[in-house]
């Protein structure tokens, strides 16, 4: 299917300042990232950032990209604006790729864009958590799903809660238990896409600091796609960074 990938790019990062500009390999991170999605089937790959020194550095490297405002809240926000000035039908898939996935698996990418449909506005994924100490780790988001494969809910709290093993032992991990670990892609089909801007925030979002509660909150569907492993992971600190660095250095 075609679709198109839009990857939010702001520079206002605390952890990491100028993260989309980090160097790896001779690149910025943020045409790395580009370079990821250009090998899914995305038909359109576009940069959207706030800063004139990301348009700069993507014009250089041949990537589309456009400027936004600095004021969005949130990644969905920024690239509604650009999804908002697309010439595309009602029904095209705009796919989210953060900005600091220069790793991206592209066979993820097309997945997530191939679950959205008229019924299910928006896509996400997820996998299986075999560590007991990251389903109570807060920075590991845990999503729990329908019999259709649809969110029922995200939390940073143990989800689904095991009552009879948690409430005697939670240093190992309870037989038969799968809880799912949820992985930042998103896709929309672009009239929800653009809806979203417009949908009161949660309580339930304002609490966990979960953007994607909002969706569900009004009543919307969220398919998730389950790929068998992690993916790798993305960038946030200066050690991955220096990760990152180590695998395009091989």
């Amino acid at each position: 299917m075609s679709f198109v990938v839009i990857i939010p790019a702001r520079m206002a990062s605390t952890r990491l300042p100028d993260k989309p500009l980090a160097d790896i390999a001779g690149k910025p991170m943020v045409v790395r990232v580009a370079e990821r999605a250009a090998l899914s089937d995305a038909s359109r790959v576009i940069v959207a950032t706030d800063h004139a020194m990301v348009v700069a550095a993507c014009e250089q490297a041949g990537v589309e990209v456009r400027m936004t405002r600095a004021d969005h809240p949130s990644g969905t926000d920024r690239i509604a604006e650009i999804a908002a000035d697309l010439s595309l039908p009602d029904d095209a898939v705009i796919v989210n790729v953060q900005g600091d996935e220069p790793l991206i698996d592209p066979d993820l990418i097309n997945a997530c864009a191939e679950r959205v449909n008229a019924s299910t506005p928006m896509a996400t994924a997820a996998h299986t958590i075999h560590q007991i100490a990251e389903v109570f780790n807060s920075n590991v988001v845990k999503v729990v799903l329908d019999a259709k494969g649809d969110a029922l809910m995200f939390s940073r709290a143990p989800l689904p809660w095991h009552r009879d093993r948690f409430a005697r032992d939670t240093q190992s991990m309870p037989p038969h238990y799968t809880p799912l670990r949820h992985i930042g892609i998103y896709a929309y089909r672009r009239d929800f896409l653009l809806r979203y801007p417009e949908l009161s925030v949660s309580p339930l979002e304002t609490i966990e600091a979960l953007e994607q509660l909002r969706v569900l909150w009004h009543g919307h569907r969220i398919a998730v796609h389950l790929v068998d492993a992690a993916p790798a992971a993305g960038v946030d600190t200066p050690e991955d960074l220096e990760r990152v660095r180590q695998h395009f250095a091989v």
